[in-house]
């Protein structure tokens, strides 16, 4: 088969099966790099860590919301 016929197939099914194999599709692309992985992981704790130890200036989502409109 190819891409062009496994497309009109698919177009045949329902809503919810035509998810579900998009899905599956994405899912099939989406290889996690265990090296980003771990950066982000490391930078995470290191955000968390300056954020407790009050090194992060926060802001409330009112003073965010009324900046923003």
């Amino acid at each position: 088969m190819n891409t062009k016929s496994i497309l009109k197939e698919a177009l045949h099914l329902r809503p919810s099966e035509r998810l579900q194999l998009v899905e599956c599709l994405v899912n099939s692309l989406d290889k996690p790099d265990k090296e980003v992985e771990e950066a982000w992981s490391d930078e995470a704790e290191k955000r968390y860590k300056a954020y407790k130890h009050g090194k992060v200036k926060t802001y409330d989502l009112k003073e965010i919301a009324r900046r923003y409109k």
